[in-house]
């Protein structure tokens, strides 16, 4: 039986101690060949990023991030994100383009976004998807 919990008694401080710009929680993927990954996440959602061999780059989708590492020190990652894009038909057809696995095809779902879903590559799974109209 699933019960709720409190938090435990914390201070407004504790709260968000994310630093300026970053969410409490940010995702992170670990892969081989960790600058195809974020070629193909520049490519297939417009991303920003600035490949950085040396750390984690930050490759900002929208208005979130998503860090990127290539393995070694720590084996492979995948992950399993959902996107919201001004247009699921596009960024589907693009990362399908560029090597990605369809898992769905674009549909409206019942509760209100369009949606797909790929994988691509390195086993990461991708919903894609916008609010319907």
């Amino acid at each position: 039986m699933v019960r709720n919990r409190r938090a435990p008694e914390s201070d407004e401080s504790t709260l968000n101690v994310a630093p300026p710009g970053w969410h409490t929680v940010t995702p992170r993927i670990v892969v081989r060949d960790a600058r195809g990954l974020v070629d193909f996440l520049v490519e297939v959602f417009g991303a920003t990023a600035k490949f950085d061999s040396a750390s984690p780059t930050v490759v900002e989708i929208g208005d979130s991030k998503v860090m990127i590492s290539e393995a070694g020190a720590r084996p492979p990652q995948p992950a399993f994100l959902y996107v919201y894009v001004a247009d699921v038909d596009s960024a589907f057809q693009r990362a399908v383009d560029r090597g990605a696995i369809s898992l769905e095809k674009p549909w409206n779902t019942p509760y209100g976004d369009r949606r797909c879903m790929v994988e691509d590559r390195w086993r990461n799974a991708w919903q894609i998807a916008m609010p319907s109209e």
